[in-house]
């Protein structure tokens, strides 16, 4: 089975990657977003430590219905750095922790591919547990489009916040195995996740001989190897300019 980690900037189409790939059945995808909305619902040990630590800094964190309000939070933290990396370090760990669980679910279910859709995979240190990276990339134009688009309630100078508190395409770009533009149409974008699938994609063969103790170990660890070959590379080069 193949870790297939997923990235970029907000509102780059990663989930209109997802949502392409959804219906196929070798395909788990473990979407981090989705998880990491569930392990912040009220009573959760996260919500607790949020609701804990921003309750004093932000008015109204917490919504009538006792949920958290994301538009809140997320404008305190976008225009905080180390706010932010507080969150993360509040919901990372339990994220990874769910996420891990998919993982072995997917494993066991003979998936060739599972696919882990986190926009924070850099960040969050979790390249390293992925055979091969995706990078999604986007103009700067069209990111504000869709995000608006999507997220109505928020200001330009809002957008702008978000968008400018993660890594840069370019950043990410070069961290990962494929990148995939995402500036013409849905259609045009699909027929590019086509055709990089199909080159990823292990055999069925393959996939149920890694059910075996010593080749799933094996294949886990050349990934692994493959994996920190590409990044010594990429620090190399970075040395030589």
């Amino acid at each position: 089975m193949l870790v297939l980690g997923l990235t970029g900037g907000i509102a780059s189409g990663k989930s209109t990657l997802s949502q392409h790939l959804a219906n196929d059945k070798d395909i788990s995808i473990v979407d981090a977003d989705k998880i990491a909305r569930e392990i912040v619902y009220p009573g959760k040990p996260a919500y607790k430590k949020i609701v804990q630590y921003f309750g004093p800094k932000i008015p109204n964190l917490v919504s009538k219905d006792g949920s958290l309000d994301r538009h809140n939070l997320g404008n305190y933290v976008f225009q905080n750095k180390a706010e932010l990396g507080v969150l993360n370090g509040i919901t990372h760990p339990q994220v990874r922790w769910e996420m891990f669980k998919e993982m072995i679910w997917a494993y066991l279910s003979f998936k060739r591919i599972v696919l882990l859709d986190v926009p924070l995979l850099f960040e969050a240190k979790m390249g390293n547990i992925c055979g091969s990276i995706i990078v999604v990339t986007s103009d700067h134009d069209l990111k504000m489009e869709r995000l608006r688009a999507r997220n109505p309630e928020l200001s330009l100078e809002e957008c702008e916040s978000r968008i400018n508190a993660q890594m840069s395409d370019e950043e990410k770009s070069a961290l990962a195995d494929v990148t995939i533009a995402n500036n013409g149409t849905k259609e045009e974008f699909g027929n590019k996740i086509d055709i990089v699938i199909s080159t990823l994609k292990p055999s069925k063969w393959w996939t149920m001989l890694s059910l075996f103790p010593l080749i799933g170990g094996l294949s886990a660890i050349y990934y692994l190897l493959q994996r920190r070959r590409h990044m010594n590379q990429i620090k190399n080069k970075a040395k030589e300019t």
